[in-house]
């Protein structure tokens, strides 16, 4: 009998880190997966941010936002950042008008685009981690997955006008 407890302890510790392992295999896929999710959501606000600049340069501030904002819609993967960063900055220059239903369009879409990027940043920073842990790169668990990458942007969050009422608060 004495030979029967090795056997069923061989089989526990076998059970534990199958399971061990199995847990941190779906770990890595489910980070990688939650990171490939959260770059499609930035593409996305990135896209309604570029419509409402467009739409917005339209109706009021020419030609340098307009092209700026028909650059980002259009840019591929490889040109997005530095369209994205150009239009940040032309956005940066344009003074809003509180009372333009499309400049706080932009804002409200520049607002939720900040808040995105934020997400996906924080979602490739622990998928990168999951990948660079000695087991999960040893037993290549990450394999099937390709590398997620940051999106190096500059901070997309404009400002409202500083005549606009903040949080209730009347106008002066």
């Amino acid at each position: 009998m004495p030979g029967m407890w090795w056997v069923v302890g061989a089989v526990a510790v076998v059970v534990l880190v199958s399971a061990y392992l199995l847990w941190t295999a779906a770990r890595v896929q489910r980070l990688h997966l939650r990171a490939e999710s959260a770059a499609r959501a930035l593409d996305a606000h990135l896209l309604r941010r570029a419509a409402a600049a467009a739409v917005l340069a339209e109706q009021r501030y020419g030609v340098e936002l307009y092209a700026a904002a028909r650059i980002a819609l259009d840019a591929g993967p490889d040109e997005r950042e530095v369209a994205e960063n150009d239009l940040t900055r032309q956005l940066r220059a344009v003074p809003f008008d509180p009372a333009d239903p499309a400049g706080e369009a932009v804002i409200a879409a520049s607002r939720r685009l900040a808040l995105a990027r934020q997400v996906h940043t924080d979602l490739v920073r622990d998928a990168l981690t999951a990948r660079r842990r000695r087991l999960v790169r040893l037993l290549r668990m990450a394999r099937r997955h390709d590398r997620p990458r940051y999106f190096d942007v500059d901070d997309p969050t404009l400002a409202p006008p500083v005549d606009a009422p903040t949080s209730g608060e009347p106008a002066a």
